[in-house]
């Protein structure tokens, strides 16, 4: 079986690095906690007079380099591939792309290792890439090709008006996927 795996709220703590960031740089400025996020992309939730202090945040040098784990990605992933599938990490870039980019890369190659590295696909249309289950934040996954994959949610707030799709964290991810 081919699994893709996003990285940025699945494996790499998007939210948390941005909070955290949030709260250092713009103290004296309200924010959106996780629970109460309601849309997929993070800039969409915030008033217009904040959404460049948003953006110059996650565009940020170090940004993406700096993000946590989240707990029990690493280890989900390592179990799959140990059970003999074969596992892609599948993200896609930001259109301001400078440090995003090789960021994810450095990311990778500093939390997980070299060889998952390698195993990393930069795109901006997942649709393209062939596989059997993508597991992804994003509520709707969209390109210029029906897709090869199923796709699974992985759980957050701001995509559980999804109601017709299988759901999954690291802490229930072998039930939901059964392999």
């Amino acid at each position: 079986m081919i699994i893709l795996v996003d990285l940025d709220d699945v494996l790499a703590d998007f939210e948390t690095g941005f909070l955290d960031n949030w709260r250092k740089k713009h103290s004296d400025k309200p924010y959106i906690p996780l629970e109460e996020r309601t849309v997929f992309k993070l800039d969409n939730q915030y008033p217009p007079e904040l959404k460049h202090l948003v953006r110059e945040i996650y565009c940020a040098p170090g940004f993406y380099r700096n993000l946590p784990l989240i707990k029990g990605g690493k280890e989900a992933i390592q179990e799959m591939k140990q059970k003999e599938h074969d596992v892609f990490l599948c993200t896609s870039p930001l259109s301001s792309y400078e440090n995003c980019v090789l960021e994810k890369y450095e990311w990778v190659d500093e939390r997980l290792g070299r060889d998952w590295a390698k195993r990393l696909i930069v795109t901006k249309d997942k649709t393209l890439i062939r596989g059997d289950i993508l597991i992804d934040d994003n509520p709707t996954p969209k390109g210029v090709l029906t897709p090869t994959w199923e796709h699974v949610i992985y759980d957050f707030p701001y995509n559980r008006h999804v109601k017709d799709k299988r759901r999954l964290t690291w802490q229930n991810w072998e039930e939901i996927l059964k392999i």
